[in-house]
């Protein structure tokens, strides 16, 4: 997948947001979608960016608006993104920044505008969820799903699995349908 251009930091303004919280509207400005890819549109809460500040100001340590580049990689896994170190050089090669250099806030948003949208929790689960299911039955079996959250990626506890399929309503003898299980698990917390 090509990505567009990422944006520039005039393209991050606040907005007025829908039913009256704001939102700050991240996206290219150009007027019609490049050859590259379509026009890039994603909306950061305020809570977010502030959030982001917070993090970013953390190891901004001479109070300059500025972070190391190599900073970057924990800066942006202390917000909950997962880049691997071939990512974050690719972010820093994009912006034109070097090893030894340093960003201000506003390329800051822009690269975690572009982690976070490559980072699709839906399509990540999809994806691993297919590769297990051979014959493409559209489900595997509860078993297998637990076998498979125990040993790949960050591996989860027996009590950790028995907790998810409590919340997603699995049956541990019986089959996960993808979809289901897919919009179970990343539906959003809500805020009590």
């Amino acid at each position: 997948m090509v990505a567009g251009p990422p944006p520039r930091p005039a393209d991050f303004r606040l907005e007025a947001g829908r039913q009256g919280s704001e939102q700050a509207a991240v996206g290219a400005s150009s007027p019609q979608p490049t050859a590259r890819g379509p026009r890039m549109a994603k909306f950061l809460s305020q809570d977010q960016i502030n959030e982001y500040k917070e993090c970013f100001s953390l190891y901004d340590k001479e109070q300059r608006g500025k972070i190391k580049a190599t900073d970057l990689m924990v800066v942006m896994r202390c917000l909950g993104a997962s880049p691997t170190p071939g990512e974050v050089q690719r972010h820093l090669q994009i912006h034109g920044i070097d090893r030894d250099g340093e960003l201000d806030f506003s390329t800051f948003l822009t690269i975690m505008h572009a982690q976070i949208k490559q980072e699709d929790p839906k399509k990540e689960i999809l994806l691993a969820m297919l590769m297990a299911d051979k014959e493409k039955k559209g489900y595997i079996m509860a078993s297998e799903l637990r076998s498979k959250l125990m040993k790949l990626g960050e591996k989860l506890t027996h009590k950790e699995v028995d907790d998810i399929f409590r919340e997603a309503n699995i049956d541990p003898n019986g089959k996960v349908k993808y979809d289901e299980f897919i919009h179970k698990i990343t539906i959003p917390v809500g805020d009590y």
